[in-house]
């Protein structure tokens, strides 16, 4: 199937969608734990949130890069993560899509989110032809995202090293078939208009 260029590829519910993240085990396994964000997690730092699983797997290495060790599966309101969406400024200056690279600066300055499209990634992590969104959180949204927005949070680092020995083994549809299942996420076309590169 025609993959857009650039899309919300994501597994969801009907108010609610799964995004990734991966932490220290001192951070990822409290918030397990508890089934939310701990005291610890800095909640006015910017914090990335992935609904892709694989790009997940590119950025923490399949849960083995040293501060990523603890891969978390973290369910968010879809109202919350529309938001997120609506309040968000590309992290790079698009022409056309902004008037000009000083109102994008003052843009991304008071945005409390942040858009990248990243190109999505393949069993063996190597980038494909379309991309995936990336999505910063800071200030309002990051406190938001953890204390109003986060459902639950489970702990997948296991089906990350299941699949990633499966991959290393050669075991291509096995491992495919474990993945999250991720579909074009709906959203209505003007919540994205402003994130377009």
């Amino acid at each position: 199937m025609e993959q857009p260029q650039r899309g919300i590829r994501a597994a969801y519910a009907d108010t609610t969608i799964t995004v990734y993240q991966a932490y220290a085990p001192e951070i990822g396994l409290p918030a397990v734990r508890e089934g939310r964000f701990p005291a610890g997690w800095k909640r006015d730092r910017m914090t990335w949130i992935k609904p892709s699983f694989l790009w997940m797997m590119y950025r923490c290495g399949w849960g083995t890069k040293e501060g990523q060790e603890t891969v978390l599966a973290v369910e968010i309101s879809r109202d919350g993560f529309d938001w997120a969406l609506r309040h968000a400024c590309l992290s790079s200056y698009a022409r056309g899509t902004h008037p000009d690279r000083a109102t994008w600066q003052r843009q991304l300055k008071r945005a409390p989110a942040r858009v990248q499209w990243d190109p999505e990634r393949d069993l063996h992590l190597q980038p494909l032809p379309y991309r995936s969104l990336q999505l910063g959180l800071s200030g309002e949204a990051s406190r938001r995202y953890a204390d109003e927005w986060t459902i639950s949070i489970r702990y997948v680092t296991p089906l990350a090293h299941e699949i990633h020995a499966m991959v290393r083994g050669g075991e291509l549809d096995s491992a495919t078939r474990l993945l999250p299942e991720e579909r074009p996420y709906p959203v209505e076309d003007d919540l994205l208009a402003h994130l377009r590169e």
